[in-house]
C-alpha cells in the first residue's frame, strides 16, 4: 500500500485559497441565512476545512434591511448587554436595533454562530453587511451566492 495516501492534508495560512462572496438577504430569514454565512466565513463548505486556520471566504452580505423574522420575534426576542455598572443590564428587541442599523441583526447573529476565541474574532473580519444592493466590494470581483 501507499502510505502517502493515507495523509491528512491540513491546511495553513500560506495554502488557503480565500474567496469573496456576495450573498443576498432580501427575504431570507435571519437565522438561517446567518447559519449559512457563518459556515462559510468558517470554511466548512470547503474539501479543505481545518479547524485552527482561517480558511473561509470573505462574504458581503447585502440588502440587510429586508431581512425577515418569524412569528413574534421583532419584538419578543431580546437582546440582553451590560454597561458593567451597578443596574447596568441594557436591553434591546430586533425593532429597536433595525431603527439604529439593519447591519447589526446580521453581524449579531453570524458573531454568535463563529468561535468564541482569536480565530473568532478574525472569521468576523471577513464579514462585509450592506443595508442597500450597493457594495464597494466590485474590485474583488465577489461571486453572487444564493442560500
Amino acid at each position: 500500500m501507499d502510505t502517502l495516501s493515507y495523509k491528512t492534508i491540513s491546511a495553513n495560512s500560506s495554502t488557503v485559497e480565500k474567496q469573496w462572496v456576495v450573498v443576498d438577504a432580501q427575504a431570507a430569514i435571519l437565522g438561517r441565512l446567518a447559519s449559512e454565512v457563518a459556515k462559510i466565513l468558517r470554511g466548512k463548505t470547503k474539501p479543505s476545512f481545518t479547524p485552527n486556520v482561517d480558511c473561509g471566504d470573505n462574504v458581503i452580505v447585502i440588502n440587510s434591511d429586508k431581512v425577515r423574522l418569524t412569528g413574534d420575534k421583532w419584538d419578543a426576542k431580546v437582546y440582553v448587554r451590560h454597561t458593567g455598572y451597578p443596574g447596568g443590564q441594557r436591553i434591546s428587541t430586533p425593532r429597536m436595533l433595525k431603527q439604529k442599523s439593519s447591519t447589526i441583526l446580521i453581524e449579531k447573529a453570524v458573531r454568535g454562530m463563529l468561535p468564541k476565541n482569536r480565530l473568532g474574532s478574525k472569521l468576523y473580519g471577513n464579514l462585509y453587511v450592506y443595508e442597500g444592493a450597493e457594495h464597494p466590494h466590485a474590485a474583488q470581483q465577489p461571486k453572487a451566492i444564493t442560500l
